[in-house]
């Protein structure tokens, strides 16, 4: 249950940082990381893909050093359903208490 919980949070981030610049898998592991997601590639790269079945990310191939590396962006899709889910986000944080400051 958890881990579902958490995956959510994972897509949210996904689409937050493609909303912001095309990512990419490695930097978004580490991304994650910073958060205290520990993630595979073999956790993250099915996750990007189905965001990207669903059409919420937009996929594109560039050569870097030699390799080709996928760079994933936010399509229209992608940005409205994060900015659907944030005002769930805030309707929770606010619910929840975490918006108030300790007394």
């Amino acid at each position: 249950m958890i881990r579902d919980l958490f995956l959510g949070f994972i897509r949210l981030h996904i689409l937050h940082h493609a909303a912001e610049a095309p990512i990419f898998g490695l930097d978004m592991i580490r991304e994650l990381a910073r958060h205290g997601y520990e993630l595979s590639p073999g956790t993250l790269y099915p996750i990007l893909h189905k965001l990207a079945a669903a059409g919420y990310l937009a996929q594109e191939t560039q050569v870097v050093g030699g390799k080709q590396r996928k760079y994933y962006r936010a399509t229209p899709a992608g940005r409205a359903a994060l900015a659907e889910a944030m005002v769930k986000v805030r309707e929770l944080v606010s619910e929840v208490g975490l918006d108030s400051t300790p007394a």
